[in-house]
């Protein structure tokens, strides 16, 4: 089962195929590679506004198509703004499928603030350009967003700004995230919910070598000594194709269990369903989280 987000008005995937997509983005519309849509293409496509050509040696580069096309321009979702602009890397610096973990981040962080409690305090690990941060932040969680990228942060901040959410009670930080974790874990803080979306591939701001299969489950175990008393939850999120959302399950529910955490792990699938029909998968997640039962025992102020 496949989570499709039901809200978009400024985004719509219009059709994917032939291993590549026709995005909507505001008045702009783009075409870029997707390995997932090796079917036929639903029709014939109109000339975009942009198209991204990937190169056999590796890379790409953008085809701008209609002279008229902004270098940059903005788009919402339920409140929350975005700077868009194409990068180097084929991306538009928003994953709209993305929206479905939002929702349900937004719903466990406002359920503490529904029972009276305290803000949450959460941590956003490879947070990119902060879709999630905007959403924890709406809700009213104190957030530390963290990347290895300056430049992803740089664009976190605008977003944040732009979205009026600037007052909020948050930190941009640009860190090796397990170097991170490890320092919080000594500071003695803690925070209510997790959020990582970890990259295949990646170094840190230092050139530390970061590896999904190798580095996973021991950043998700010091992950679990940050979790407070009675916390939220802890959500992976998760773009390889070569792995089944059961591994991501199955290292939350061996991490969770051994640190004697109690709760329960979820894990399914998030993508696009396209205007033309066909159902587009673009990632997968794993859920851990504490049932509602347990907002009851919380401290009277926030964890950390």
């Amino acid at each position: 089962m496949i989570s499709t987000p039901q809200n978009w008005r400024d985004y719509t995937l219009l059709d994917a195929g032939s291993g590549e997509k026709l995005e909507q983005w505001g008045k702009v519309k783009v075409i870029r590679p997707d390995p997932q849509a090796f079917w036929p293409r639903s029709y014939k496509w109109e000339k975009p506004d942009m198209h991204y050509h990937r190169s056999k040696s590796g890379g790409g580069t953008w085809e701008i198509l209609n002279d008229n096309t902004p270098k940059a321009w903005k788009i919402a979702y339920e409140g929350l703004k975005f700077h868009i602009r194409p990068t180097s890397f084929k991306h538009m610096g928003l994953f709209p499928e993305q929206a479905v973990n939002w929702t349900w981040l937004q719903q466990k962080c406002q359920s503490l603030m529904d029972g009276g409690f305290p803000y949450p305090k959460v941590l956003n690990l490879f947070a990119y350009t902060g879709g999630a941060t905007l959403a924890c932040l709406n809700a009213g969680a104190d957030v530390t967003h963290i990347d290895a990228a300056k430049g992803m942060n740089n664009w976190a901040r605008d977003n944040i700004v732009l979205s009026g959410l600037n007052e909020k009670k948050h930190r941009v930080m640009t860190d090796d995230v397990l170097k991170f974790v490890r320092r919080e874990a000594r500071r003695g803080n803690m925070y209510d919910g997790i959020i990582m979306d970890p990259p295949v591939f990646g170094r840190g701001p230092g050139g530390e070598m970061w590896k999904l299969e190798d580095g996973l489950y021991e950043l998700v175990e010091a992950c679990v000594k940050l979790l407070s008393d009675t916390p939220l939850f802890f959500l992976i999120n998760a773009y390889t194709a070569g792995f089944s959302p059961t591994v991501y399950g199955n290292i939350l529910d061996l991490v969770t269990t051994r640190a004697k955490r109690g709760g329960a792990v979820s894990v399914g699938e998030v993508g696009l369903s396209a205007k033309s029909g066909v159902l587009l998968p673009c990632g997968m997640y794993a859920r851990w989280e504490l049932k509602q039962g347990h907002l009851a025992t919380r401290r009277s102020s926030p964890a950390g």
